[in-house]
């Protein structure tokens, strides 16, 4: 299943109060952008060695770490908890807002 990217903005913004670069796009090729039909964020991490969890809190066990730069396509969100798809790797994983970009 292929997805539609739209602005991070446009998806998390609403009551957070974060900063967001909404000319922020990922690269796509054309037959894959033709394909898509749901929206999907793409996040970024800020810092090195940040913890994924497989839940949303300190509670759930560890299984890796994301460093700057790895992207996380966004598929929702409970507390402070971003749960998303991480490029090249887990899928259903969470990370604590503070350390991703949007």
């Amino acid at each position: 299943m292929t997805k539609k990217m739209v602005p991070v903005a446009a998806v998390l913004t609403a009551g957070l109060g974060l900063a967001c670069d909404p000319t922020a796009q990922a690269v796509r090729s054309p037959a894959a952008v033709q394909a898509t039909k749901a929206p999907t964020a793409i996040c970024t991490g800020n810092d090195n060695g940040v913890d994924f969890r497989l839940g949303p809190g300190n509670d759930y066990p560890v299984p890796g770490r994301a460093n700057r730069g790895q992207h996380l396509n966004f598929r929702g969100r409970q507390g402070n908890c971003v749960m998303g798809d991480l490029w090249g790797g887990p899928t259903g994983v969470w990370i604590h807002m503070a350390f991703l970009d949007y």
